[in-house]
């Protein structure tokens, strides 16, 4: 799928308000991992507590048949999803402009909207869309970006979700990552007990995609910088295996394998590199793989557990857990020198570390009477808040932007995914329509 930016302005304005090892795969092991439908769901738990007003008007389309999706209605649940807006619903508004000459201000400063969205959908040459958009600041009666995207007949979804990048970006100030993707691993013992499904889907949940099937269990979905390949952890051989695939023609690859652990693999921020958990020597370690030379480098030795690799910004260290002090906590090795330093000192247990896109923000898991909470550490002020209150979460993955995280949790004795602002005010959760689903990983943007 590509969707192609054909024009866009813009002006300044104010911005808008451990598991170890050995239990990880136990754990994994131990759970029915379940089913899947087409698609997932979202359902908005809570958001800020002033969201801003905002009208999204119905596309203009003039085409012979309906379109298969209504692109107003993404980007109106983009935005609402975000927890900062408030979307106006259809039946309260007075009219249904689609170009600037058709918009009466006064009609949406009656209704207390702050900003407003119109466009228009045609058809291509090619028989695929464009969709023009406009962003207005009702109050200032002006413009405040447009633009024009298009794509082919089967990117209306994703047409959306730039235009829902495009208008956030314009109002927030933050990049937008609506037209990013998420992949997970779902199954349903009810439908059949040993059936394990990767899949991937639009950020909102959308459009899933099979991408392997298995008897045995998959685990640790890891994106390569392009968004293109997954690398995982399947046990489709009755051993673990670090397995590269792409997600469009389905090649894979299969790293090779040593005895005893092969898991947890990182793609590198430039992607020549996987990061990954083995055992071959005896111990769980900490190594890097260069993917085209296929040189394998050990990064730590140490008598302790090391595990749960990531990258930092810019791949010149990499976070791990470890229990060498005791209890599990998360360090970070220099690749060049080799120096180890320890980043989280508060609670017992702190696991499964992970940064933020401008490297300021560590969100890990992290336990607290004896339950499994997403919590954030401020790496400049050393300071960890607690971001969700279920008592199982656990897989966390930062969206792009690092405005978001992605976290497998139980919700009514189900596992479910769900996510959270980075400053913990807006969350929603992300169930399967049946059965139950784990490990979410957040790719980066997308080409």
């Amino acid at each position: 799928m590509r969707v192609k930016k054909v024009i866009r302005m813009t002006q300044r304005i104010p911005k808008v308000r451990f598991f170890s090892v050995f239990s990880s795969m136990a754990f994994t092991l131990l759970f029915s991992l379940s089913a899947w439908s087409s698609n997932l769901v979202i359902e908005i738990t809570q958001g800020v507590d002033n969201p801003v007003p905002i009208a999204v008007v119905p596309f203009q389309w003039s085409g012979d048949r309906a379109l298969n999706e209504d692109v107003a209605q993404v980007i109106d649940a983009d935005l609402e999803r975000s927890g900062q807006f408030k979307s106006l619903k259809r039946s309260l508004m007075l009219s249904f402009p689609y170009q600037k000459e058709d918009v009466y201000f006064r009609d949406w400063q009656y209704l207390a909207t702050e900003y407003l969205v119109i466009g228009q959908v045609v058809t291509t040459d090619t028989g695929g869309f464009q969709v023009d958009y406009q962003l207005f600041d009702v109050q200032r009666q002006e413009s405040i970006v447009s633009g024009r995207f298009a794509g082919g007949k089967n990117d209306l979804r994703a047409l959306g979700h730039s235009i829902s990048d495009a208008v956030y970006e314009a109002l927030t100030g933050l990049k937008g990552a609506f037209r990013t993707r998420i992949a997970y691993v779902a199954a349903d013992k009810k439908v059949n007990p040993s059936y394990y499904k990767l899949l991937v889907a639009d950020s909102d949940g959308y459009n899933a995609k099979e991408i392997l099937k298995s008897n045995q269990p998959i685990m640790s979905p890891s994106w390569s910088r392009d968004a293109t390949k997954l690398a995982y952890v399947s046990f489709e051989t009755n051993r673990p295996a670090i397995y590269i695939q792409d997600i469009t023609t389905g090649q894979r690859e299969r790293i090779k394998s040593f005895k005893g652990i092969n898991g947890a693999p990182a793609w590198s921020p430039d992607g020549s590199k996987l990061a990954m958990v083995l055992s071959k020597d005896g111990n769980a370690e900490i190594y890097t793989l260069d993917l085209a030379s296929k040189r394998l480098t050990r990064v730590t030795k140490h008598y302790g557990i090391d595990t749960e690799p990531s990258w930092s910004v810019d791949g010149k260290s990499i976070l791990f857990t470890s229990d060498r002090g005791g209890k599990p906590q998360i360090y970070q090795v220099t690749l060049e020198s080799g120096w180890v330093e320890r980043l989280t000192f508060e609670g017992d247990y702190n696991a499964r570390g992970s940064l933020t896109h401008d490297g300021r923000f560590l969100v890990l898991v992290s336990r607290h009477d004896e339950q499994f909470h997403i919590a954030v550490q401020d790496l400049q002020r050393g300071t960890m808040a607690l971001l969700t209150k279920t008592s199982l979460d656990e897989s966390p993955s930062v969206a792009p932007n690092g405005s978001m995280v992605m976290y497998s949790t139980q919700v009514g004795g189900r596992d479910i995914l769900a996510a959270v602002s980075i400053d913990g005010k807006v969350k929603f959760n992300i169930p399967a329509n049946e059965g139950v689903v784990r490990e979410p990983a957040w790719s980066p943007y997308l080409n």
